[in-house]
């Protein structure tokens, strides 16, 4: 597949960017809001999936205020990108890691059963990164840092949150979705002339994958497990194809598929 452009309309301005160019764009827009809004904390964030696994054109700009937390975050990320089947997630700082920090497992096993709960929960994060969900971001975060974020700990997504800039002022609301990756041109790999409207689930990595409402028909009859279980809708997340995914519950305008002009 040929690689996909990458742009995002500005909630501010309504004009279209690059992937590229977008945050940088937004920055302007949230300058002016310091000028407005009340004292505070909040911070740009930019959602991606993480460059140790693959490069994609998803992604999501994200203005969130302080107060929230990383349950906050993980609540929209999984409303937007990922939730399917009630999955474990997680996030960690990748700098806070330690090598060879086993040797803490009996100490943290007896803070838990004397329920000194907030003590275990500042070992496992010394230990490994994992950062609680409870905390409150702007006790976390700072400028140019950058956060792994992972959904379902067996077919997982792993995601990376960049914060590209903070500032001294609340944001409008917890988390504000200022852009996203417009619906990809993913064209049907059979015809290759019509958008796809679903992707074989067992095809993907292997053969054509990808395929027009008619395209689909014939696929399904080479393909006994597309008819089966393996046909899954075209959807504008990183967890298209994973597990039982099939489109999330926030923007869903700007989840379907490619529109031909």
């Amino acid at each position: 597949m040929p690689e996909l452009k990458s742009e995002g309309i500005c909630l501010y301005c309504k004009e279209k960017f690059l992937k590229a160019t977008i945050n940088r764009h937004l920055q302007k827009h949230l300058a002016e809001k310091v000028k407005d809004n009340k004292p505070g904390k909040s911070f740009l964030l930019n959602v991606g999936s993480s460059p140790k696994w693959e490069s994609s054109p998803y992604f999501l700009s994200l203005w969130v205020d302080g107060e929230a937390t990383f349950g906050d975050i993980d609540d929209f990320l999984r409303r937007i990108w990922l939730e399917c089947c009630g999955h474990m997630s997680s996030f960690t700082n990748p700098k806070n890691k330690r090598k060879g920090a086993m040797w803490n497992f009996f100490e943290a096993e007896e803070l838990l059963m004397k329920g000194k709960t907030n003590d275990y929960e500042k070992m496992m994060e010394d230990a490994n990164g994992e950062i609680p969900f409870g905390r409150k971001i702007k006790a976390a975060l700072e400028k140019k840092m950058k956060i792994d974020y992972d959904y379902d700990l067996g077919s997982t997504t792993t995601l990376q949150l960049t914060v590209i800039d903070e500032y001294p002022v609340k944001a409008d609301k917890k988390i504000v979705l200022l852009s996203r990756n417009e619906p990809l041109e993913i064209l049907c790999e059979n015809c290759g002339k019509e958008p796809a409207v679903q992707i074989c689930s067992v095809c993907i990595g292997y053969e054509k994958n990808s395929f027009c409402k008619k395209c689909a028909k014939l696929h399904a009859k080479t393909c006994p497990d597309f008819a089966d279980y393996a046909a899954m809708p075209v959807v504008n997340s990183p967890r298209m194809g994973v597990c039982a995914y099939e489109g999330g519950t926030i923007d869903i305008e700007r989840d379907s598929v490619y529109k031909k002009r």
